[in-house]
């Protein structure tokens, strides 16, 4: 018993959990958990009066869940299914690899340059970078940087500072230059991330506009999944393209 006279729980409350989670995942919320729930990523125990109940197992689920989306940007079914693999015996779940939590090294492989490392999709607001930090870290020269500006793949902010996922793409059209392409051809993958945003706020706009934070709690859960359901749908695309090309 406690001292209060209450039974002692042998799991964590929903409020522990947020608490450990929080490192990692400052953006989460108890409205982030409870919606994980609601979707079956995760099943806590209860005890008799109704409280949740977590166990260690559980906490580390959520992690696997939350890092999935922010660092692989998987769609929670995907997500999901993995995690059934895994209660099946079928795959470790735990085999998913992470990338990086901050920016690569200026000096890493071409290949790593285009990893998604920012903590979500609405991450890099904590970060800001000045131009000559943006241009050491990215390995670009000011002309470079004036051009990708020019045709709208880096943008700054209304204070003129850039965030962690602008010295990516200027890491990522960096190499791509390496390949022969400039800038200027790659007008159109800026024109296609604006439509898309463009749909996402149609759709989720209404929502944000209730008063009630749980509905806006949801409204940032369906923009993060629609992003990541986007994001999944771009890369299929262009890969059965490149098989229609290689004639595969």
């Amino acid at each position: 018993m406690t001292a209060a006279g209450r039974p002692q729980r042998d799991g964590l409350s929903i409020g522990a959990v947020l608490a450990q989670l929080r490192g990692d995942f400052p953006d989460v919320t108890i409205s982030k958990i409870r919606f994980l729930e609601a979707e079956g990523l995760v099943q806590p125990g209860r005890t008799p009066s109704g409280y949740r109940q977590f166990a260690a197992a559980d906490v580390e689920r959520l992690r696997f869940v939350l890092a999935a989306q922010r660092d692989h940007y998987l769609p929670l079914k995907v997500i999901k299914e993995q995690l059934d693999a895994a209660d099946s015996g079928a795959g470790p779940a735990a085999a998913l690899p992470r990338p990086p939590r901050r920016l690569v090294p200026i000096d890493a492989p071409a290949e790593n340059v285009g990893l998604p490392v920012a903590d979500d999709f609405t991450a890099g607001k904590e970060l800001r970078l000045t131009q000559e930090e943006l241009l050491e870290q990215a390995g670009i020269d000011a002309a470079a940087l004036a051009e990708l500006q020019q045709y709208g793949l880096v943008r700054p902010g209304p204070a003129g500072f850039f965030d962690p996922d602008a010295v990516l793409v200027a890491r990522t059209v960096r190499a791509m230059t390496e390949f022969g392409i400039e800038p200027r051809h790659l007008r159109a993958f800026r024109a296609a991330a604006d439509r898309e945003v463009g749909l996402l706020e149609q759709i989720v706009t209404p929502v944000y506009r209730h008063r009630d934070p749980e509905a806006q709690a949801r409204a940032g859960e369906v923009v993060r999944e629609l992003a990541a359901l986007s994001v999944t749908l771009h890369t299929l695309l262009v890969k059965a393209g490149i098989r229609g090309v290689a004639g595969c």
